[in-house]
C-alpha cells in the first residue's frame, strides 16, 4: 500500500495535500502533478511516496527545473510500480515504452529451480535490465537547504517522512493528510 502526499512551500508556509498516483506513469507526469499543486510559479513542491515502511522517496520540483529524486532503498523500490519508475529514471533508463521481455531465458523456463547464491547482495534487477542497489539512490542532499542534511536523511528509518516533515516545519500539515 502506498502513501503519497504533496507538500508545496508557499509564502505562508507549507501546504499539504494527499494525492493519487493512478495517472502517473512517468517522471514527467509526476513533475506536472507537483507543479499543478503549487500556488505560484517557482515554488518548491515535495512529493512524498512511501510503501509500507519498505522504502520512501522524495521528489523535489522547484518551478520548471528538472525534478530531483532521493529513494531510501532502490532495490525495494524497484519491486513496485512507482518505485520502479523512479529508479529507472535515476539509473538513466527512463524510456516509458520499455516493457518486460516476454521470455526470461535464464535457464529456468523449463521449470528448473533458479539457483540462489547465498553470497549475492540484495540488489534488484529492474524491468529494463538495470540494477537498482540495495540502499539509497539519488540526491542525498535534496533537502539540505531545508534543514535536512544528507547524513540525517540517510539515517532515517521508521517514520522517515514524518521526521522530514518535522525538520522542515510541516509535521502538522503532513499529519492532516495522513
Amino acid at each position: 500500500m502506498y502513501f503519497a502526499a504533496l507538500l508545496a512551500r508557499t509564502e505562508d508556509g507549507w501546504e499539504a495535500s494527499d494525492t493519487e498516483l493512478d495517472d502517473v506513469e512517468t517522471m514527467a507526469d509526476l513533475a506536472d502533478l507537483a507543479r499543478e499543486s503549487a500556488t505560484d510559479d517557482g515554488e518548491t513542491v515535495l512529493v512524498y511516496i512511501e510503501q509500507e515502511d519498505a522504502w520512501f522517496a522524495i521528489v523535489r520540483v522547484d518551478g520548471e527545473d528538472d525534478p530531483r529524486v532521493f529513494i531510501s532503498n532502490a532495490a525495494a523500490a524497484a519491486r513496485s510500480s512507482y518505485g520502479e519508475m523512479l529508479t529507472s529514471e535515476l539509473l538513466g533508463h527512463d524510456d516509458p515504452d520499455a516493457e518486460l521481455d516476454a521470455l526470461d531465458l535464464d535457464g529456468t523456463e523449463d521449470g528448473e529451480p533458479e539457483h540462489v547464491d547465498d553470497d549475492e547482495d540484495d540488489d534488484e534487477t529492474t524491468a529494463d535490465g538495470s540494477v537498482a542497489p540495495a540502499g539509497p539512490l539519488g540526491e542525498g542532499h535534496i533537502l539540505a537547504d531545508l534543514g535536512v542534511s544528507e547524513k540525517a536523511l540517510l539515517a532515517l528509518t521508521d517514520d522517515a517522512l514524518g521526521e522530514i516533515a518535522e525538520a522542515i516545519g510541516a509535521a502538522d500539515i503532513l499529519e492532516t493528510v495522513r
